[in-house]
């Protein structure tokens, strides 16, 4: 018999052995160099594209605390942990000196204060007497690196405690930090130090896998550290500590320009309360409370209290034009003349502006103000008012709440003669009159009208309860009238000064 045929298909000559496979699959051939460098590319503009939209975020801030919490917020994206905290020590000693968490609770803080500094990865950053090796310390070094730790008890009851990014020896981890790691649940840190000034570390120039090599450049100061906590044992990949340096240096700098905004601020704002009354008189018949805010650069709003002769009282408040240490220093010369002024003619407050006036005319010409003067007589609840340029009185009581009728007058230094004529105020017992810069006004972003407008329902809205103490009248108006809406977000401070002086009468 003869062997059996297989089977016959169209096109196909089954007699003929099919060739031996000779050349690999498509699958196995390497991909083409312009694949990985595209790939590569897409990586790097993948990461520019999310430093620049952090580095925006950040640049956005405008206070300490604003930048330091989005460092903590962008930091926990770059390096991919859930929780951290950050330690804000400038080396100078000069501070502000604080200490911010992310995902961490006031009593998480503090469970971590209890861990003994130099046992920690940020002791060793920022050195000190807890730190005798760390950058601060006799045997630091000139530039601190990042510095990875592992917070879990390993098998061997040792943890990694890195110098560099990724490369270490191991040390013993202390019984402190093994106990607060188990309490919290924490695996790892990685901290990295916040420096300012010159070049530093360039992690740009490092070899991969290798701690970023130090810049011939001037010492950097250290600012702080910032600390991100990780759930498992574990580190950051050598791409999140390329970004997070990268991210970091430029932090520094935005920290560095805050921080020496918010030392100006603290100045100004020491001097500006040096200028106004340390404290308010204390008079039968009468009860005083005062709230003041002043921006940055520190403005030239300003309020006396001065208890004249005869049980009578000066009230005064004003405000001089500009802004800067020129304004502070022209808002003391003219409180000073108008307390001597008071003193010499107080009971006829048109006089004491007249001097006033002829004073700013003739030592500074180039400068405005405005003010209103009060003379009181607490005994009968009167009061005789006279305004160069400011806004009226606003009287507070159970039966009105209405502004004082003033005349129309220059400001203080814009005639070659002021003149004005004075009002009498009877108040009803427990009125309470509010007298204001235009500060109050122009900080609610709205015209002049609706800002008045604002003001008096702010005052008519004072609950009875509150009216028997001027300062809660004055805090429940500023509460009811807020800053404007369209304010810089994250500004610590009012976008205008302004001072509210609340006088009750009993």
């Amino acid at each position: 018999m003869s062997a059996p045929h297989m089977p016959k298909v169209a096109g196909i000559d089954s007699t003929v052995p099919a060739p031996t496979q000779t050349a690999s699959p498509l699958d196995a051939l390497p991909a083409a160099p312009g694949a990985l460098i595209q790939d590569r590319l897409a990586g790097w503009v993948s990461d520019l594209t999310t430093l620049h939209e952090l580095t925006e975020c950040l640049a956005r801030t405008r206070s300490l605390d604003g930048a330091l919490h989005e460092l903590l917020r962008a930091g926990a994206a770059l390096v991919g942990a859930r929780r951290g905290l950050v330690l804000f020590e400038p080396a100078d000693g000069l501070g502000p000196v604080t200490t911010l968490g992310l995902g961490l609770s006031h009593a998480d803080l503090g469970h971590l204060e209890t861990v003994p500094r130099h046992a920690t990865s940020y002791g060793r950053l920022l050195g000190g007497p807890d730190g005798p090796d760390g950058p601060n310390g006799p045997d630091g070094p000139a530039e601190a690196v990042a510095v990875p730790d592992l917070l879990a008890e390993t098998d061997g009851g040792t943890a990694g405690a890195g110098t560099g990014a990724g490369e270490g020896t191991a040390t013993e981890t202390d019984p402190r930090q093994r106990e607060v790691a188990a309490r919290l649940g924490l695996g790892a840190s990685y901290a990295v130090p916040l420096l300012a000034g010159g070049a530093g570390s360039d992690p740009r120039t490092a070899p991969p896998g290798e701690p970023p090599q130090p810049a011939q450049s001037p010492q950097r100061a250290k600012l702080g550290a910032a600390v991100w906590l990780y759930d498992n044992p574990g580190e950051p990949t050598e791409r999140q500590r390329h970004l997070i340096g990268l991210y970091v240096r430029y932090a520094g700098e935005h920290l560095a320009r805050l921080l020496e905004l918010e030392r100006a601020r603290a100045h100004v704002t020491t001097l500006t309360h040096e200028l106004l009354p340390g404290r308010l008189p204390r008079m039968p018949g009468v009860r005083l409370a005062a709230r003041h805010r002043t921006t940055a650069g520190g403005g030239g709003d300003w309020y006396d209290a001065l208890p004249l002769p005869e049980g009578a009282l000066s009230l005064a408040v004003g405000s001089v034009s500009g802004c800067g240490p020129s304004a502070l220093a022209a808002t003391g010369r003219l409180r000073a003349a108008l307390r001597a002024y008071a003193v010499m003619e107080g009971e006829d407050p048109i006089a004491v502006l007249s001097d006033l006036e002829l004073l700013l005319r003739l030592t500074e010409p180039a400068r405005t103000a405005t003010a209103l003067f009060a003379y009181a007589e607490p005994a009968r609840r009167t009061l005789v008012l006279a305004g160069a340029g400011h806004a009226p009185p606003l009287v507070v009581g159970d039966r009105r709440t209405e502004f004082v009728e003033t005349s129309l007058s220059a400001p203080l230094g814009m005639l070659s003669c002021w003149q004005a004529p004075s009002v009498e105020l009877v108040t009803e017992p427990g009125e309470t009159v509010l007298l204001y810069t235009d500060g109050l006004l122009r900080r609610t972003g709205e015209p002049m009208d609706r800002a008045f407008a604002r003001l008096h329902s702010a005052a008519a809205s004072v609950p009875a309860t509150a009216r028997d103490d001027p300062g809660a009248v004055a805090d429940h108006v500023l509460r009811a009238l807020p800053p404007a809406e369209t304010a810089t977000p994250g500004l610590a401070e009012p976008a205008e000064d302004f001072v509210l002086l609340a006088a009750r009468f009993e």
